[in-house]
């Protein structure tokens, strides 16, 4: 189904907000909707002065480019992202910059949620033979992670991976990686919960994408290490965040340190995540992502629950946390930072193989930090 006019507007000012400035044929890919369309948006937001359009490109109020960039380019790089995923909309901002101060045209591709879209983005890319690749595959299984190991080993153009931990496997070995560090991120919030006297977790996590299985893991792995806590579970935080899940357990779960069960709660039950708690006697919960630590938190609101005297909550991400009517304890990955990071190693690397010296792969990692609100 199309987005609503009003949805897809205030996604062309994210987009421009985001990128700088954008040829309106552009746009219109990226929204999947006709160039006139698009144009139509465009002129519409305009009058609004909420951006500006010129010769075929529209950029934020102020921003505009007369024509291209007039700079000249040392070349070009693709970034290739997920469609639909707002965790990377700073990391591309991040990206953008960089390699923009660095005289790199950016030519981004969007990959569709399918389970082969990789593969036909990076196919696209190589023809289009840029000089480098920023790449974060979608990987929103386990399965599909695995089955790119043969992908990403027959990539022929120096690459960097953003936001994805690679094995030690020969294929990998050609390729940087720059990635926030979601075990630290986790034993941030574990700790800030256990230092406000917290012994009895609940994570609520998502299960689609690889950085959602992390923090699982890393949790997990937290918890069996912690002897000072008493009980925790892991479940799921919405019906969407699973695209392997199958029917709502039966029961809850299992009390208990080293249970390690991954719960998937009947979240048509407006009241499972009381009863969730109630089963528990859970008192502090690190929710993964912040929209829905912000939905779930307005449900327990609603349900009589006092945040954070009767339940802390932190929310695992930071954009929209802050905004929550109890503002939102938040571990903050460095979204920007690791785009930045990424485009600068990138850049490093084909300048080192343009004067034909040997380059070194790096594994670089980044630290969130935690955002104390009024949540917890």
């Amino acid at each position: 189904m199309r987005d609503s006019v009003e949805v897809r507007r205030r996604r062309i000012a994210e987009l421009v907000d985001q990128h700088g400035a954008l040829k309106v044929s552009s746009l219109a890919g990226l929204l999947n909707v006709s160039a006139i369309t698009a144009r139509r948006d465009v002129e519409a937001l305009a009058g609004e002065g909420v951006v500006e359009r010129r010769h075929g490109w529209v950029a934020g109020a102020g921003g505009i480019p007369s024509a291209r960039p007039s700079r000249a380019t040392v070349g070009t790089v693709a970034i290739v992202l997920p469609e639909r995923h707002s965790y990377f909309d700073e990391v591309t901002r991040g990206a953008h910059r960089a390699l923009e101060s660095s005289g790199y045209r950016v030519a981004l591709h969007l990959a569709p949620h399918s389970d082969t879209s990789d593969r036909r983005v990076l196919e696209l890319v190589r023809r289009q033979r840029p000089d480098g690749l920023l790449l974060a595959p979608r990987w929103n299984t386990p399965e599909s992670e695995a089955a790119s190991r043969a992908l990403l080993a027959e990539l022929d153009l120096p690459t960097v991976v953003m936001e994805r931990q690679l094995g030690s496997h020969p294929d990998y070995r050609s390729l940087d990686v720059v990635r926030s560090d979601h075990r630290h991120g986790v034993e941030l919030a574990v700790d800030h919960l256990v230092a406000g006297g917290h012994r009895r977790i609940l994570l609520l996590a998502r299960q689609d994408s690889p950085t959602a299985r992390s923090i699982s893991t890393s949790f997990v792995d937290i918890m069996r290490q912690r002897s000072v806590i008493e009980s925790w579970v892991t479940a799921l935080s919405s019906p969407d965040s699973d695209p392997g899940a199958g029917s709502p357990d039966s029961a809850v779960g299992v009390d208990g340190i080293g249970s390690g069960a991954f719960l998937r709660p009947d979240h048509s039950d407006p009241q499972w995540l009381v009863r969730l708690l109630d089963e528990h006697g859970i008192t502090g919960v690190l929710i993964h992502n912040d929209e829905n630590a912000l939905v779930l938190t307005q449900e327990l609101l609603a349900a009589g629950l006092s945040i954070p005297q009767e339940c802390a909550v932190i929310a695992y991400d930071d954009v929209v946390a802050e905004l929550s009517s109890v503002p939102l304890t938040a571990v903050a990955p460095p979204k920007e930072e690791v785009g930045r990071t990424a485009a600068e190693l990138l850049s490093r690397r084909l300048r080192t193989q343009r004067v034909g010296q040997r380059w070194t792969p790096r594994r670089i990692e980044l630290l969130p930090e935690l955002e104390v609100r009024e949540s917890s």
